[in-house]
């Protein structure tokens, strides 16, 4: 129902669309104007900006994001207090279920002038920074903000995985000498690669899908050049300025550039690590 239904909608991609007017229809009151969108898209000056900040900020995340769960459900697992690990997964779950509009909050408050980091700032370097405001911190700001609320909950998968693997061949490494670090070396990182390997293919489909609820929260017209992503863009042009054609066009570009991607890795990880998605 909401996936697949709402591709009939697909189709004003191709069309002069205005509200009242009905979509699937080949009448004098549908203008179908082909590729028009997708061209004006490429064309337009704000393609460039759009385009790499999505990029940078995708590939950013997933390159210092994607690991850390995994290297916290390994390093998890290794605890034999059951208190202690209980207390700790509890504590880094609770901020996934913060909603993204008070994780922003928080930041604005730790970062502003007058707040604990700045205090910091003052005691060292007699200065205050103002971060929201200045474009070279946007990456980290949204980048470890983002971690700090998902690696937690992310690590769930990881330890459902690692939880799978028999456990005789810890008993086995033990048995023949070996460590903590050889357990997790050559029986926990294996045993749960399969399941890095698909999480990956689809961290890599969503490229092109930068969070921009949280963008659009935390950027200002002083970090617009460096935080404007096509999903911003989308919001600004198709639901503010009514352009629903040219929106939805520009949406279904980076869908398609996403699946292109997806089968693009799940082909090499099947030739490369014999895992993939299908």
């Amino acid at each position: 129902m909401f996936n697949y239904l709402p591709f009939f909608g697909l189709s004003i991609a191709f069309q002069d669309y205005q509200l009242g007017k009905p979509i699937l229809s080949f009448g004098d009151s549908v203008t179908w104007v082909g590729l028009k969108h997708f061209r004006d898209f490429i064309n337009s000056i704000f393609f460039k900006r759009v385009f790499t900040n999505t990029i940078r900020l995708s590939v950013t995340n997933l390159l210092w994001g994607f690991w850390v769960p995994i290297v916290f459900a390994i390093l998890l697992n290794e605890i034999r207090t059951k208190w202690y690990k209980k207390t700790v997964q509890t504590l880094v779950y609770l901020p996934y279920f913060i909603s993204t509009v008070i994780v922003v909050a928080l930041l604005v408050t730790l970062t502003s002038p007058g707040g604990v980091i700045n205090k910091v700032n003052i005691a060292l370097a007699g200065k205050p920074i103002n971060y929201m405001q200045d474009p070279k911190y946007f990456d980290f700001l949204y980048v470890a903000s983002g971690i700090w609320k998902s690696f937690g909950y992310s690590s769930i998968i990881y330890l459902a995985a690692i939880s799978a693997i028999d456990p005789t061949l810890y008993e086995a490494v033990t048995i023949d000498g070996g460590n903590r670090y050889h357990r997790m070396r050559h029986v926990t990182l294996p045993g749960i690669l399969p399941t890095v390997v698909i999480l990956l293919i689809l961290s890599i489909g969503g490229i092109l899908g930068a969070n921009t609820e949280k963008i659009l929260l935390m950027y200002n017209t002083a970090t617009m050049d460096r935080a404007d992503v096509i999903g911003t863009y989308v919001y600004r042009i198709g639901l503010i300025n009514m352009k629903y054609s040219y929106t939805t066009a520009v949406g279904l570009f980076s869908n398609i550039i996403n699946f292109c991607l997806v089968i693009g890795a799940n082909l090499i990880s099947r030739k490369v690590t014999d895992h993939s998605l299908w």
